[in-house]
């Protein structure tokens, strides 16, 4: 989508749509002007309850002849903040953001013009570039379609959209900021929407080269099955042997930060498909065990949009891609394999094979010396049970750490929720066969889950990111959110 900022007067600017704002009933500067210019058209709708209270939403209305836009979008942001009249939370303006996206996407609008005037975030000190930011964001978001196995896609029509503010810089900031996000949204979308007979780890590797082809920033390696047995990933590979897919480990270093500096480390679970190996998954909603490798997909669109922001960061990402499948080769319950920490594993549960895969890649990560490593999954039904769809769940061994990805959260709208690791649930994986069980008891599944991974990263701050709730979305609109891609972009960039 093209965006751009300028400073325009609402009864000057031609656009086939002007998409302008009220606040409860009071209507913002240009609303207020096109309605003195219209003969109160917008007010008698106001006043007439055409447009709803709540926040985000919307009402179309056909302007009249003199009007320089086609269209004119009301957009109801609800009832301002104490602090000032035009005061809202980000929390309001996402919500409005979405609304007009999909409002402008469902209907054959090419060009829009988003007249921002002086609405404000609260507690912001760069309102105009908050609000440009998460605008283009939304609207990237908002525009995507799914289209590589389809033969037909109605795609949004809307080409270009303009943000009318007195700020014209910040705005151009937060629009190139924000379309960055978006993109790379988009790209975990993407990827965890793809089936898994095409986005197989031998996919992903070559998404890894070609992003690093395409950035002389960002390098790449791929080691392989045989690359990861001299370096004594056995657990990984008690995952990938069950599959005729070869099992990889993407490793990708984006070095733009002040040299010298630590880097930061992702760590992606990318399990293309997990059938659950010998520990089959019921039939039922199998085929949604395309979103496994959805840690690993938002890995990759944080990559994309730090690369797309020229972001001056130093951040490793590590992608553990493998498929979990029930062949004659694969792992059985109660084999004992030996980590690349050198600690044994008792297989009780082949279908917890993500932390499998992640306890390597971990152990991986400590030749980076990181700043911080931060694992992203889609590890528990646990987590589904006790968090819903709403926030991922947040573990870590480091305060400052959970404290800055929870702030992330809150400022993206994507959230997350921090659970305990505490001694007493470590009790549940001994063994009395190896050093420790893939599996607890039936209780606190993900609690024990993320108490596993934290046997391998006692080197460096960490944390572990939950997003079996948050990755996707089932039903009618079944598809792969994005999350946490926000959340991810927004702790790199700030910390």
């Amino acid at each position: 989508m093209d965006f751009s900022a300028k400073n325009s007067d609402v009864t000057k600017t031609k656009t086939q749509c002007a998409v302008l704002f009220v606040f409860n009933t009071t209507l913002s500067d240009s609303a207020s002007t096109v309605d003195d210019a219209q003969g109160g058209l917008l007010s008698k709708l106001i006043t007439s309850k055409n447009l709803e209270s709540s926040p985000g939403s919307t009402l179309w209305i056909t302007p009249g002849a003199n009007s320089p836009s086609e269209h004119i979008l009301l957009v109801q942001l609800g009832k301002p903040t104490a602090t000032r009249s035009s005061t809202i939370t980000p929390q309001t303006w996402g919500k409005a953001c979405t609304a007009l996206t999909a409002a402008l996407t469902r209907r054959p609008i090419k060009d829009a013009a988003v007249f921002l005037d002086k609405i404000t975030i609260e507690n912001a000190n760069d309102s105009a570039k908050i609000l440009s930011k998460m605008l283009a964001e939304k609207a990237e978001v908002g525009s995507y379609r799914y289209a590589t196995t389809k033969k037909e896609v109605k795609a949004p029509t809307l080409k270009k959209l303009s943000v009318i503010s007195s700020s014209t810089a910040p705005s151009k900031k937060g629009l190139a900021l924000g379309e960055a996000l978006g993109k790379g949204i988009n790209t975990a979308r993407e990827l965890g929407n793809l089936p898994g007979n095409i986005c197989t780890p031998s996919y992903l590797a070559n998404l890894a080269k070609e992003m690093g082809a395409k950035n002389t920033k960002l390098t790449t390696k791929i080691l392989g099955e045989k690359q990861m047995e001299k370096l004594g990933m056995g657990s990984f590979l008690s995952v990938s042997k069950g599959s005729d897919e070869e099992g990889k480990l993407i490793i990708m270093e984006y070095n733009n930060g002040a040299k010298g500096n630590k880097p930061h480390v992702l760590v992606g679970k990318g399990i293309t498909f997990d059938t659950g190996g010998i520990s089959l998954k019921p039939g039922p909603a199998m085929d949604e065990m395309k979103f496994d490798m959805c840690g690993a997909a938002s890995v990759f669109g944080t990559m994309a949009a730090l690369t797309a922001m020229n972001a001056p960061v130093n951040v490793v990402a590590i992608v553990a891609a493998a498929e979990n499948m029930p062949s004659g080769g694969a792992s059985k319950p109660g084999d004992v394999v030996t980590t690349m920490a050198g600690l044994t594993v008792e297989i009780l549960n082949t279908d917890a094979e993500g932390r499998l895969v992640l306890c390597d890649a971990l152990t991986y990560a400590e030749r980076y010396k990181p700043k911080s490593v931060v694992d992203i999954a889609t590890l528990t039904g646990a987590c589904v049970i006790a968090l819903g769809a709403h926030a991922s769940g947040l573990f870590s061994n480091n305060d400052k750490l959970a404290n800055a990805l929870l702030a992330s959260g809150e400022n993206t709208q994507d959230r997350a929720w921090r659970m305990p690791i505490w001694d007493e649930y470590k009790k549940s994986l001994d063994s009395n066969f190896a050093d420790m069980a893939n599996i607890g008891g039936r209780e606190a599944g993900s609690i024990t889950a993320a108490c596993f991974l934290s046997r391998f990263t006692e080197k460096y701050p960490w944390a572990h990111l939950d997003i079996a709730g948050t990755a996707w979305f089932s039903g009618a609109n079944k598809g792969a959110s994005g999350r946490p891609v926000g959340l991810l972009v927004d702790y790199l960039l700030n910390n």
